[in-house]
């Protein structure tokens, strides 16, 4: 599982984002839309479903039979990588 910061937005920094640069429109130019990167990211996560219930529901399982194993390396690996993506998106921000 992936720590992200995608669900975290500055309501004011969304607004901006996904107006865009102003434009002027000519009175003879047909009406066009574009979204930006972040409004793209936020449809598309609309789309996918929040979690996987079967997986839950297996771990859960896996948990009361005492059958669950963590494997902390990969978890403390997997999180330090989420990190250095987290410090280095706000660096570039």
């Amino acid at each position: 599982m992936k720590i992200e910061q995608s669900t975290q937005l500055n309501t004011a920094q969304l607004i901006k984002e996904m107006r865009g640069p102003s434009v002027k429109k000519s009175a003879s130019a047909p009406d066009e839309v574009q979204l930006s990167n972040l409004a793209s990211q936020l449809l598309a996560a609309d789309n996918e479903p929040p979690f996987d219930a079967g997986r839950v529901a297996e771990i859960k399982q896996a948990i009361s039979e005492g059958k669950f194993s963590i494997n902390a390396d990969a978890i403390a690996d997997r999180l330090i990588v989420s990190a250095r993506e987290l410090v280095d998106s706000r660096k570039q921000s």
